[in-house]
């Protein structure tokens, strides 16, 4: 199931600093600060105004905010107004235009569902 079709089950509004390290299993919305590394299953989406100091290691990430930090997931989508300061680690990455991304990106590729590749038939000689 995509994050945008999950429930949120956790808000850090604006205005609020949380310092420390977050886990969880559901998805997260961040509208503050937060300070320490983020480990969340289910997904983390980051509001405009939201901040996180930390790395985060998540299935799926939607980043409208600031990261100062490392992200691994398998599914990255870094949106307009979004800022990434680190490296990322991801299946699948989506960055809007307007976007900023300053670091190393490492796209590992997609497990495939069959193991047996199936070739194109070439191509008549004309």
């Amino acid at each position: 199931m995509e994050i945008n079709q999950q429930e949120i089950s956790t808000i850090i509004g604006e205005g609020y600093t949380f310092t420390g390290e977050v886990r969880g299993a559901s998805v997260i919305r961040i509208e503050g600060t937060v300070v320490g590394n983020i480990n969340v299953e289910g997904g983390v989406v980051l509001g405009e105004k939201g901040k996180v100091e930390g790395d985060i290691f998540t299935r799926s990430a939607i980043v409208f905010g600031t990261i100062n930090g490392n992200i691994k997931s398998v599914q990255l989508e870094i949106k307009k107004t979004g800022v990434v300061n680190g490296d990322i680690t991801t299946d699948s990455l989506e960055i809007e235009l307007g976007a900023q991304y300053n670091g190393k990106l490492n796209m590992r590729r997609p497990q495939l569902v069959e193991s047996d590749e199936t070739e194109l038939p070439a191509k008549k000689a004309s």
